[in-house]
């Protein structure tokens, strides 16, 4: 029955090779700490991105649906949509701001 299973031949795992690879793995952890190596993530930038444009188009979207409900029903016609829309860059903005001059957790 073993015959016909491929592969390699049973065998226990040597200890010696366990050892040396948890050894490697610390060596390499504390060559990273000492030299102050810091992984970013593959997403960290992407993420801010994301969250820039969606602040941007956020604001630009509500001011623009909030001074057109109100012109629409207060018969202004453009001037409060104008308003609110220039408000809602204002404050799209601001948030960017904020967003993008946080310090970093260290």
């Amino acid at each position: 029955m073993v015959a016909d299973v491929p592969g390699q031949d049973p065998a226990d795992e040597d200890a010696r090779i366990a050892s040396l690879q948890e050894r490697i793995g610390r060596a390499e952890r504390a060559e990273k700490v000492r030299q102050g190596d810091t992984v970013q993530k593959a997403d960290d930038g992407s993420r801010l991105g994301n969250r820039v444009l969606a602040e941007l188009i956020g604001g630009l979207a509500g001011g623009a649906v909030v001074g057109g409900t109100l012109d629409y029903f207060l018969q202004t016609s453009p001037w409060l949509l104008l308003a609110f829309l220039g408000l809602g860059i204002v404050v799209a903005f601001r948030n960017i701001i904020r967003l993008t001059t946080k310090r970093p957790d260290q």
